[in-house]
């Protein structure tokens, strides 16, 4: 893909589940970083979720802002089912992107959503957690690249090690 850096933003994350969940979404649509504010998801971070350890690769690091030393190029998005904000189908990517989404049972502080270059919402009945979110927000982002990189090397690179499968061509299909 072009050169690109995705960050994942947490406004103060409740869940290490729900932590551990963006961690690993965060490897599969190779983001760059996330970062998170308040201090829930420390004081519950024993309870080790990243089931990948993709905290081994990608940096999750606590600041006591999101908005702090963003490189200029960054574009702050914020995600939230937010009266005015433009739905995730008709949104349109930025490069350099810092993905802010709330806590589970909150919102993005006004301060945050006041400095974003736009907020944007998935359109569901009923609201999704944030790990769902996240996933559905990277999966857009993928589907709408230009270059996305698509295949069988992908499928070999991406499954784990107990899937093998290979789909039968329609002919030999029975």
């Amino acid at each position: 893909m072009k050169n690109t850096r995705i960050s994942i933003g947490l406004s103060n994350p409740k869940s290490p589940t729900n932590v551990g969940a963006v961690m690993r979404a965060a490897g599969c649509y190779r983001v760059d970083s996330v970062i998170y504010t308040g201090q829930r998801y420390d004081k519950a971070a024993k309870f080790q979720t990243d089931t990948k350890s993709m905290s081994n690769k990608i940096p999750l690091t606590n600041v006591q802002s999101l908005l702090d030393d963003l490189p200029s190029e960054t574009k702050i998005v914020c995600v939230e089912l937010a009266e005015g904000a433009i739905a995730l189908p008709a949104f349109k990517h930025p490069d350099n992107a810092l993905y802010v989404f709330g806590p589970e049972d909150g919102t993005i502080a006004q301060e945050v959503v006041d400095k974003a270059h736009a907020v944007v919402y998935v359109p569901t009945v009923g609201c999704m957690n944030l790990a769902a979110t996240v996933n559905v927000l990277l999966y857009d982002r993928l589907a709408k690249a230009e270059d996305v990189i698509m295949g069988d090397e992908l499928i070999r690179q991406s499954r784990d090690n107990k899937n093998n499968l290979v789909v039968k061509t329609p002919t030999t299909a029975r």
